[in-house]
């Protein structure tokens, strides 16, 4: 069974920051106030996002317009 590997991409915080054109701070303020897309903690405490976690989270933003 083929996995899709652009699901299953770890985004550093970074990387989300770029996509989504936004400042870092901006990212940290929502992951405060559980508004940001879950996260996963490493041993070395930086963040990764899971590919399919943004995606979902975006989705659930979209206006029903």
């Amino acid at each position: 069974m083929k996995t899709n590997t652009r699901t299953d991409e770890k985004l550093t915080v970074a990387e989300v920051c770029a996509e989504l054109k936004i400042a870092r701070s901006t990212f940290y303020d929502w992951r405060a106030k559980k508004q940001g897309p879950r996260c996963i903690t490493l041993a070395n405490r930086e963040l990764r996002i899971r590919r399919s976690e943004l995606d979902r989270w975006l989705a659930d933003r979209e206006d029903a317009a």
